[in-house]
């Protein structure tokens, strides 16, 4: 898999070839905006003091990064496969809806048992959504990236029958919603930011995903299968088991996500919850190149991006989409730059020794 070659090369490398796709990425950018009529100097402005030129817009931007930090990794753990998994948003969906049944079965009991029972059942159903894709992968051959999407739909289409059925809400009038989770059941700010504690667990997810990768015999076997899955089978290496459980823990984070944007931010399902934050996160995992720990500055990055499209939107009358542009280029320039590995002898040492 050609994302994966980065996570296969020396981290200066890596950098390298991010950072020129990214440069590559702001003049093409630039380009479409000049030629919209936009001057492309004062969007960047714009984008930069929507993101991080003030404490305001450092916590909005870091309130976005928390689920996209966790969406990433549902697509950069199978990366360690070879797999390109792309359920982020379904499993995102379902890990919400299953927090939201699971406060309403808990009801009555102590607001950590609640929290801990969403977070349990957001985790188990995400994990299962994106493990019957790599089940369908291992055991029958269907492409992963053609039944994540496909179930990304699915998981969107269960949303709208709950919400307008079995667990909608009376008393909301103006938009489809299920039950509230309940104020006492929600998940508090970080003391001193306007963030909620989310941005902490998606960078413990992070960490703890490079050390099960990086430091582990699992996580040894996983690339072992990323490199050359005939090579594997040949060693005896259980490659099927190893890819239902990958994208068992990468649906995991991505339901954990869904749980937290349920009882961090919106209190219910709606709607609301088909933000976009799957799809981001796979920008977010191929600009990382597939590490997870650099997924935590790039979900940051990405956030910020995200978190400045209003001000982009208002100061230059342009359309909201016109952020969505800057990271399809974003996508794209990080696919073209794969070529580029390899190419620069400075880092060939380190190749050599680490190979």
């Amino acid at each position: 898999m050609s994302g994966l070659s980065g996570a296969l090369q020396g981290p200066g490398e890596a950098a390298a070839v991010t950072g020129i796709a990214l440069a590559a990425s702001m003049a093409l950018f630039a380009v479409f905006l000049a030629l919209s009529g936009v001057g492309p100097l004062g969007v960047f402005e714009s984008i930069y003091r929507g993101a991080f030129a003030s404490w305001f817009a450092w916590q909005n931007t870091l309130q976005l990064a928390a689920p996209l930090m966790l969406t990433a990794l549902c697509t950069a753990l199978p990366a360690q496969l070879g797999l390109i998994v792309i359920g982020g948003e379904g499993a995102l969906i379902v890990g919400g809806i299953a927090a939201v049944t699971a406060a309403l079965a808990t009801r009555g009991a102590s607001p950590a048992a609640v929290i801990g029972s969403m977070g349990l059942a957001a985790v188990l159903v995400g994990g299962a959504w994106v493990a019957l894709a790599g089940a369908l992968r291992a055991y029958r051959g269907v492409n992963e990236t053609i039944s994540t999407l496909l179930l990304n739909y699915i998981a969107i289409a269960l949303m709208n029958h709950l919400v307008t059925g079995p667990m909608r809400d009376p008393e909301v009038v103006n938009r489809p919603s299920s039950w509230p989770v309940g104020d006492a059941n929600m998940i508090g700010q970080i003391p001193g930011m306007d963030v909620h504690w989310g941005l902490v667990i998606g960078a413990i997810a992070c960490v703890a995903a490079f050390v099960l990768m990086r430091f582990t015999v699992f996580g040894f076997a996983a690339r072992i299968v990323g490199g050359n899955v005939r090579a594997a089978r040949i060693a005896g290496l259980p490659v099927a088991r190893l890819t239902v459980i990958t994208c068992f823990i990468a649906g995991a984070a991505a339901g954990l996500a869904g749980m937290i944007e349920v009882a961090a931010v919106q209190g219910r399902v709606s709607s609301s919850l088909v933000a976009g934050y799957g799809y981001t996160g796979i920008l977010v995992a191929f600009v990382a190149r597939q590490n997870p720990l650099a997924v935590i500055p790039m979900a940051i990055l990405l956030g910020g991006i995200n978190a400045s499209s209003g001000l982009v939107q208002r100061t230059h009358s342009v359309p909201d989409a016109t952020v969505l542009v800057m990271q399809g280029i974003i996508f794209l320039m990080i696919l073209v730059s794969e070529p580029l590995y390899g190419r620069f002898r400075v880092f060939q040492p380190w190749a050599a020794a680490h190979g």
